[in-house]
């Protein structure tokens, strides 16, 4: 295995996910790979967090340590010589930093986009609360949680496990070309939400096939406690 590209800290991911028909993520499929479904159901995600202590190549970049994610991600899979490898792909990446969106978008053609960020992370006695916040054409959007205090194990074969446990990037370049890399962490302790708030204009900063998205409930909303990553480099399949 290669050295790895980035080492960070991704904390406190709340990951509100949706039921949606296929064919909405039928065009935004990588070559080489294939929808992922769980128990015959595929998914969207919005998911929030914090990125912390980031180093790319084992160098810190000034004022682009600790920053906020947004990301809209669904699932998929590769058949890697019989091996099936699960990963996710991005609809949209959202930083507040324009240096963080230029280096994955020219290094991983990812599809990142800068805009004020800003969030916060309250301890009580027996809960938390969290929340990213980001702002689109003059007006904040939100993902907020409040979590029960004490982490527990994700359930083997669980919504929850299925969402989280997903090691693989995978970046649609072109109709024949595809970006594999690999997401290295281990496996996650989730929070029990309850409750939450999802304002997000899905339509303006998604597209108009997102929108709906506005309108129904997620399936689930947890928040998993995170832990370091690494993310190696990326390698080509065509």
């Amino acid at each position: 295995m290669s050295s790895h590209f980035l080492h960070a800290e991704w904390n406190n991911l709340i990951m509100a996910n949706y039921v949606v028909p296929k064919e909405l993520l039928l065009p935004y499929i990588p070559a080489a790979t294939e929808l992922d479904f769980y128990k015959g159901k595929t998914y969207i995600s919005l998911v929030g967090f914090m990125f912390l202590n980031t180093r790319i190549r084992g160098l810190s970049v000034p004022y682009h340590i600790n920053f906020e994610e947004v990301n809209l991600r669904f699932y998929v899979k590769h058949n890697d010589r019989g091996s099936w490898k699960r990963g996710t792909v991005f609809i949209k990446e959202i930083v507040p930093k324009p240096a963080i969106s230029f280096i994955a978008n020219r290094l991983f053609k990812e599809k990142y986009s800068t805009m004020q960020m800003k969030h916060f992370h309250i301890e009580k006695p027996d809960v938390i609360e969290t929340c990213y916040e980001w702002k689109y054409k003059n007006k904040w959007n939100k993902l907020m949680a409040a979590c029960h205090k004490k982490s527990s194990p994700m359930r083997i074969d669980s919504e929850e496990e299925f969402i989280a446990e997903h090691y693989w990037g995978y970046t649609k370049y072109n109709g024949t070309r595809t970006y594999e890399y690999e997401v290295e962490h281990p496996r996650w302790e989730i929070f029990h939400v309850s409750d939450y708030t999802i304002e997000c204009d899905f339509k303006g900063i998604y597209g108009d096939e997102f929108s709906f998205l506005k309108e129904i409930k997620p399936s689930s909303v947890f928040m998993a406690k995170g832990s370091e990553v690494r993310i190696y480099p990326k390698i080509t399949l065509s």
